[in-house]
Order: C-alpha cells, then sequence, then structure tokens
C-alpha cells in the first residue's frame, strides 16, 4: 500500500501518521473559568484584553492526524503542525453514498485533481485505519516538538515517498489556492443554467438583468 513503518526512535517527518492526539475545542462564547473554589462562564471578549494565563476548562477528544510540517521545521521548531485525519465520508459529504468501484475511482482521481481540501488516505489494518480516510486540511492541530518527539509509540507509520511527494504538493496547493466565484466570468443565459444547479449563488452586478427597458446585464 502507500505506507512505510518507521522504527520509533526514527525523527519526525511529514507524513507521519499519529494515531491517539488530543484535539481540543474551545467555544469562544461559553468558556469556564476555574478558580481556586468557583467555576464560572464568561464569553472570550470578557477576557481577551486579559494577558496573564488562565485556567478553563476545555473539552478534548483523541484523533488520528498526520504531520505537516516539513521535515526541516519538524526537526528543530518548537512547535508541530499536523492536519486531523477522518473518515473520508465526513470530508467528502459527496462520498456518503458511494459503493461501486467505480464511483470510488472517479472520486479518488478525478474529484482529488479539484477539490484541494482533503487527501485521500486508503485502509490499512496494519495502520489501524479500518475505513477509507482523509486528511482535512481545515482542521490543524498543534503540538509542542518534544512532546510529540516523547509520544512516538503513537505513530503507526508514515506516507512512503510517492505518496509523501503528492502529500506535499496538495499542502502547498491548498495554501496556495486562491479564492474566487468560478462564476464571475458566465453570461446572463449560463448563469441561469448554474444558478438552476446551485440556487443560492449571487450574481456579480453585471449578471443581473437590467429591469429598464430590454434585457442587456448591467455593466
Amino acid at each position: 500500500m502507500i505506507y512505510e513503518f518507521p522504527n520509533q526512535t526514527d525523527p519526525i517527518r511529514q507524513g507521519d501518521i499519529f494515531i491517539g492526539l488530543p484535539r481540543i475545542e474551545v467555544s469562544l462564547s461559553n468558556i469556564v473559568i476555574v478558580g481556586e473554589n468557583s467555576e464560572r462562564a464568561a464569553k472570550w471578549e470578557e477576557l481577551a484584553s486579559q494577558t496573564d494565563p488562565i485556567n478553563i476548562i476545555v473539552p478534548v477528544r483523541s484523533v488520528a492526524a498526520i504531520v505537516a510540517t516539513q521535515d526541516c521545521d519538524a526537526s528543530r521548531s518548537r512547535d508541530i503542525t499536523l492536519c486531523e485525519i477522518r473518515e473520508f465520508h465526513d470530508v467528502e459529504r459527496k462520498s456518503k453514498d458511494t459503493t461501486s468501484p467505480k464511483k470510488w475511482k472517479n472520486i479518488l482521481t478525478q474529484h482529488a485533481r479539484i477539490n484541494q481540501k482533503w487527501f485521500y488516505l486508503p485502509p490499512s489494518e496494519q495502520l489501524g485505519l479500518t475505513e477509507k480516510m482523509a486528511v482535512d486540511f481545515l482542521v490543524t492541530i498543534r503540538v509542542p516538538r518534544k512532546d510529540l518527539e516523547n509520544l512516538r509509540t503513537l505513530r503507526c507509520g508514515r506516507l512512503n515517498k510517492v505518496a509523501d511527494e503528492h502529500f506535499r504538493e496538495r499542502i502547498g496547493e491548498f495554501f496556495r489556492r486562491y479564492p474566487y466565484d468560478e462564476w464571475y466570468a458566465l453570461d446572463e443565459q449560463e448563469m441561469a443554467a448554474y444558478t438552476k444547479e446551485y440556487p443560492d449563488t449571487k450574481p456579480f452586478q453585471w449578471q443581473k438583468v437590467s429591469t429598464g427597458s430590454g434585457s442587456d446585464n448591467v455593466g
């Protein structure tokens, strides 16, 4: 498969897969502050100006994640960034009802080139990934490098050379991507066809039909 299995003493590299790292989720509208003998809830806007550490209660859950930090930084930087790994159906909702190999083939090849928000990870019993999984580039986790080095027992494997080169390029594409509304250059008829498929689309001013005499677009 597309994985390899480093020795426990090998240094941490981009593409290393860990299972059992903490993901902390903080609600900025409901923060529970812990005092010596009390607890109280607050909103972050009440606390934003404070510079001293604040003791709060936050939920944490164990997740799988892959190292996104480049090799040179992973060997010496203070922190390492990882991206969460989740079941593919949860990351790519269009695959929810997919069952046939032909449809999966289309998603994992054609759609993978179009959708830059995820990276596919096939199942591997040796890694402990029993389902089709995906790296979610939108969900990042930052951990201290030295702490992660002490948790290399949780590293179950890493991407092989071919997959790692692809993974590195996909991360670069994700953070380089230019956000734009793909329908901005459509004419009136093309825009009408587009909005039938995507009814929540808002046309630009030059794509709106004039309410005066004639039906020319406002330019």
